[in-house]
């Protein structure tokens, strides 16, 4: 009975102890819903930031999470496993795939759209015009896609 019964008492006895509660790791889903590209042509380039500083050109930003999608199946896009807090995201129509919004005189040549849809005067808009909060629950934004040139 030694060694048998001694390793049956202290499995019995460790069993007895309370588990330890691991809350599970909150985060959701974000589906954009985009409208408005003018053509298939190239990939959507997504940047979803919390940081109002990188905001809306987010290629400095580290924790910012980037997606690139094909044109062609950018009417929904997801982005899971978002913590919660507060966000913006910014949209580029890269129509000839350089992976960046080109330029002429200044004005986008390219498509473009922010969360919240916000209204575009002189420049990109602010983060507070174009942020959300995420919480647990997985969230849905339309976002209408703009052109000037």
């Amino acid at each position: 009975m030694g060694a048998v019964s001694a390793l049956l008492l202290a499995a019995s006895a460790s069993a007895s102890e309370a588990p330890i509660a691991i809350a599970p790791a909150v985060s959701a889903s974000i589906g954009l819903d985009i409208t408005g590209l003018r053509s298939e042509k190239g990939n959507v380039l997504v940047c979803l930031s919390a940081n109002p500083d990188y905001f809306p050109d987010c290629s400095k930003d580290k924790k910012a999470r980037k997606l690139k999608v094909s044109a062609t199946d950018a009417g929904n896009i997801q982005i899971p496993g978002v913590k919660p807090g507060t966000y913006a995201v910014a949209l580029v129509h890269d129509e000839n795939s350089n992976g960046k919004m080109d330029l002429r005189l200044f004005l986008p040549r390219e498509g473009f759209g922010f969360s919240r849809n916000p209204k575009i005067g002189m420049g990109p808009p602010k983060f507070k015009s174009a942020q959300f909060t995420v919480g647990a629950d997985d969230a849905h934004y339309a976002v209408r896609m703009k052109y000037i040139l």
